[in-house]
C-alpha cells in the first residue's frame, strides 16, 4: 500500500498576504475586499503547491493567521493589553546565541495580549472564509482531504497569560468552551481538525521551567482533559493533535524527553497523533514508540515528522523512507502517515527555511513515502 502524506500545516505565505496581515495587526487602514481576495488567491496557490509537491491532505497553510496560536485575540473577546515574553530555558542558557537570535530577526514580533475579560466567541465570520477558501481550492485541484488548524486550549493559554479568571484550571475551562464551537465547525464543514499542542511539550522549558517533569506532567494533564471536553462532540477519526517542543533551531538541551509525555499524548481524543523524530534532539526517540507499543491504542495512526523544520537542508527521499519504515515495522503501513515536524510557517512573516525550499523538501517526504517496502 502507498503511504499517505500531510504536514503540520503552517506554510510560507506570500509578502503580499505578510503585509495585509501586518496591517490588520497594527490597526492600519486596509481594504476588507482585496484582503479576502488575497487570501483566497493565496490559499489557492499553496494547495496547488502541496499538490504538485506530492501531498495527499492539505491545509490552507494558515494564510489568513498571524500565528497559529494568538489568532484567537482577533476572533475572541476578552484580550487585550501585552503578556510578558519568556525565551524558553535552553536559549537562557546561551545567552550569546539568544543575542544573536534577537540581533537577526530570528524571534518574531508580534501581539500577546493577555486575557482580561470574558472569553467569547465574536461570530464565526473569519473562519469560514477560511474554511470557504480551502474547499474552493480543495474543488479547483481535486483533492478530496484536507485539514484545518485550531490552537488548543492549553496553547493559548501559554502565549496569552490569564490575568482575568481566578485559576489556570478556570481559564483552561473557559477556553475549551469558547473554542469548542470553532472546532465542531471545522469538522462540520467536511475538514479534518487538527489542534496544535505545543503547551504539552514546549511549555516545559517555557512557562513553567521551575516545575518537577512530574508536576509539568500533571499540568499538562489537565490541558488534555480541557480539550477532550471541548471535543466530546466530534469524532476522533476526525481529529489530529500535534505536539512539539518549539519550532526554532537552538539547543533544545531542557526539552523534556517524549518518554515522559507519551501517556499524556497517547490520552488525547484523536485519532492521529503528529510528533517531532527528524531534528537532533528528538530523532532517537522513535524507539518510544516502539518499547511501549503496547500502550498506543489500536485505533491510533501515527503521523511522525520525517523532515525537519527548521533547516534549509533537503532530506534525502532515501533517508525519508528509513524513517517512516521505523514506525510502520511498529504499528503497520495502514496506521502510519508521513508527515513534518512542525509548520514552515509558524509565524507570518517568518520562517527558517526558504519557501522554496519548504515545497521541495515536502516533495522529498512525498518521494520518501513513495519508496517504502510494501
Amino acid at each position: 500500500m502507498t503511504i499517505k502524506t500531510t504536514h503540520v500545516g503552517s506554510l510560507p505565505r506570500s509578502q503580499e498576504v505578510v503585509d495585509y496581515i501586518f496591517a490588520r495587526e497594527r490597526g492600519e487602514p486596509f481594504d476588507q475586499g482585496a484582503f479576502d481576495a488575497c487570501m483566497a488567491a493565496a490559499v489557492l496557490e499553496t494547495v496547488r503547491k502541496q499538490c504538485d509537491a506530492g501531498i495527499d491532505i492539505v491545509s490552507d497553510g494558515e494564510t489568513s493567521k498571524i500565528s497559529y496560536a494568538t489568532y484567537v485575540k482577533d476572533r475572541y473577546t476578552g484580550f487585550d493589553g501585552d503578556s510578558p515574553r519568556n525565551a524558553p530555558a535552553d536559549l537562557k542558557m546561551f545567552p550569546s546565541f539568544l543575542e544573536r537570535l534577537a540581533n537577526d530577526g530570528g524571534t518574531p514580533k508580534y501581539a500577546r495580549p493577555k486575557c482580561v475579560g470574558e472569553v467569547r466567541s465574536k461570530g464565526q465570520d473569519e473562519l469560514g472564509k477560511d474554511i470557504a477558501n480551502l474547499k474552493a481550492a480543495m474543488d479547483a485541484c481535486g483533492v478530496t482531504r484536507g485539514f484545518m488548524n485550531a490552537a488548543s486550549p492549553g496553547v493559548i493559554s501559554l502565549f496569552l497569560q490569564n490575568d482575568y479568571y481566578p485559576t489556570r484550571a478556570a481559564y483552561l475551562a473557559a477556553l475549551a468552551d469558547a473554542m469548542k464551537a470553532e472546532y465542531e465547525t471545522i469538522v462540520a464543514a467536511g475538514l479534518d481538525l487538527q489542534l496544535d499542542c505545543p503547551d504539552l511539550a514546549l511549555s516545559r522549558h517555557m512557562l513553567f521551567a521551575d516545575l518537577s517533569d512530574t508536576e509539568f506532567v500533571n499540568i499538562a494533564n489537565a490541558h488534555v482533559e480541557a480539550l477532550n471536553h471541548a471535543l466530546s462532540d466530534i469524532p476522533r477519526e476526525k481529529v489530529r493533535v500535534h505536539i512539539c517542543w518549539g519550532n526554532y533551531e537552538g539547543p533544545h538541551c531542557c526539552d523534556i524527553a517524549m518518554d515522559k509525555v507519551f501517556a499524556t499524548l497517547m490520552s488525547v481524543d484523536a485519532q492521529y497523533l503528529l510528533f517531532e523524530t527528524s531534528n537532533p534532539r528528538h530523532a532517537h526517540e522513535w524507539t518510544v514508540f516502539r518499547d511501549r507499543k503496547a500502550e498506543i491504542p489500536q485505533d491510533r495512526v501515527l503521523v511522525p515528522g520525517v523532515v525537519d523544520t527548521t533547516t534549509n537542508f533537503i532530506e534525502h527521499p532515501q533517508l525519508v523512507a528509513q524513517r517512516i519504515e521505523r514506525f510502520t515495522d511498529i504499528v503497520g503501513q495502514d496506521r502510519v502517515i508521513a508527515g513534518s515536524d512542525c509548520g514552515f510557517g509558524t509565524f507570518a512573516g517568518f520562517g527558517a527555511v526558504d519557501p522554496a525550499i519548504a515545497y521541495a523538501k515536502l516533495a522529498a517526504l512525498a518521494e520518501g513515502a513513495a519508496l517504502v517496502r510494501g
